[in-house]
């Protein structure tokens, strides 16, 4: 993979990546606005506005319109709100580029923002909070990290809740996109079959003077920055949300670090001997071994600032149950710090992490996603390759010294929803490390 990386005269990154497969492409663009750059006022507007850029633009007046186009151009859509950035796609045939870069230039650049629009996904929005909260299985994350950087707006609900939302005017929305919505703070990446096409219309079309000429009058300015996170934690710390639920639902985790601090590919191995497949640790103990669970996994989520690594599990709704299933979990995390880790194990986690990267990579959405994000978050042009590189010279040194460092009791998170509703219910096991 050999990706081309332009940046415009507004200072717009754009990524072209031809894979040489088939003749179609994801054209995505990535902006550096999530909920983390929210107030508690406008908690929500980074997700509302996502809703709000298909409601109708200045070419295309209505979300009729643009999805009748991009329809009829054979095309697919969607977008994404996540704490530090938003993006907006459409896979397409290599043939119709012109065309899909045009409706998601306008989309973004000229969104019409109409007060009634506003009004009625006001209640669109509000059903999907009402969905998530319903969704035990979803919510518990953001129950996590609101417990791990409560007070910040790192902590914040992505949907924000139902009384911002029901706040918000079009005022609200040309503020905050004000506030982020730069050229110098977004990525465009064209990834597919570039010179797969049926015609020579596009054959020996230029990608990179088609995106120059729709995204030229975006107009660079001042960005608004995060409120980074202070962690002060001593001691463990859990949250009991009270839900009558079928299955309990919890997430156990402990504070790590950034993403720029490159112990990240080691940190990605021990998650996955943890819990990364159906022959982990904890999926084999807790599930396979014991019962006591559906679904069990381990993973890190990291920020420019701060970071974590968590197992989620689904455990049967008994207090005692939900107690041995921590126990177990902990033991498992005290078996790698005490450098209880096996090389057959290091080894497998490195091919699964391998394997399932490159699966990934035969979906241009994928490459797409992939590389912009690294781009604008990190500002690292990493490829796949270099990231397989990096994965395997992790050592085994490496993992101990990194489980012993990050598994310790003031680093410990615990989050959960079911039919419990005190803390004491959980305290004793927690100190149990």
């Amino acid at each position: 993979m050999n990706p081309q990386v332009h940046t415009l005269a507004n200072g717009l990154t754009v990524i072209l990546v031809d894979t040489a497969a088939f003749p179609t492409i994801t054209t995505l663009l990535l902006v550096g606005a999530g909920s983390r750059y929210e107030r508690e006022d406008n908690n929500g507007i980074a997700h509302f506005f996502e809703h709000m850029v298909f409601k109708g633009s200045k070419k295309y007046p209505s979300s009729l319109t643009i999805s009748s186009v991009i329809e009829g151009l054979g095309g697919v859509f969607n977008a994404f709100t996540s704490k530090d950035s938003t993006g907006y796609w459409i896979k397409s045939t290599t043939d119709n580029f012109e065309e899909v870069i045009d409706v998601l230039s306008d989309m973004v650049l000229n969104p019409l923002l109409l007060d009634e629009e506003i009004e009625r996904e006001k209640g669109v929005i509000k059903e999907e909070i009402n969905l998530y909260e319903d969704t035990p299985y979803r919510s518990v994350g953001e129950l996590f990290e609101g417990l791990l950087y409560n007070g910040n707006p790192l902590g914040f609900d992505i949907t924000g809740t139902k009384k911002t939302v029901s706040s918000f005017t079009r005022q609200t929305f040309i503020d905050y996109i004000s506030e982020l919505y730069r050229p110098t703070n977004a990525v465009l990446v064209v990834a597919g079959g570039l010179e797969k096409t049926r015609g020579e219309k596009i054959r020996s079309h230029n990608y990179l003077s088609t995106i120059e000429e729709k995204f030229k009058d975006w107009q660079d300015g001042k960005k608004a920055i995060f409120e980074p996170v202070v962690e002060k934690q001593d001691k463990p710390q859990l949250l009991v949300k009270h839900k009558k639920t079928e299955q309990a639902h919890f997430c156990l985790g402990f504070r790590t670090f950034s993403f720029n601090n490159q112990r990240k590919y080691a940190l990605s191995v021990l998650a996955t001997i943890l819990g990364g497949g159906m022959s982990s640790r904890l999926f084999t103990e807790v599930r396979e071994r014991r019962g006591l669970c559906y679904y069990i996994s381990t993973g890190r989520e990291l920020y420019a600032d701060v970071g974590n690594v968590v197992t989620q599990a689904g455990v049967t709704n008994n207090l005692d149950k939900v107690r041995e299933s921590i126990k177990v979990i902990l033991d498992e995390h005290k078996k790698i710090a005490r450098g209880e880790v096996r090389s057959e194990e290091i080894n497998n986690a490195k091919e699964l992490l391998k394997g399932r990267l490159l699966i990934s990579m035969e979906d241009s959405s994928h490459i797409a996603s992939f590389l912009g994000g690294r781009k604008l978050l990190e500002n690292e042009p990493e490829t796949p390759e270099d990231s397989i590189k990096k994965i395997q010279a992790v050592k085994a040194e490496e993992i101990i010294e990194l489980a012993q460092e990050i598994f310790k009791p003031e680093k410990l998170n615990f989050a959960i929803i079911g039919a419990f509703e005190n803390k004491s219910d959980f305290k004793d096991t927690l100190e149990l490390w």
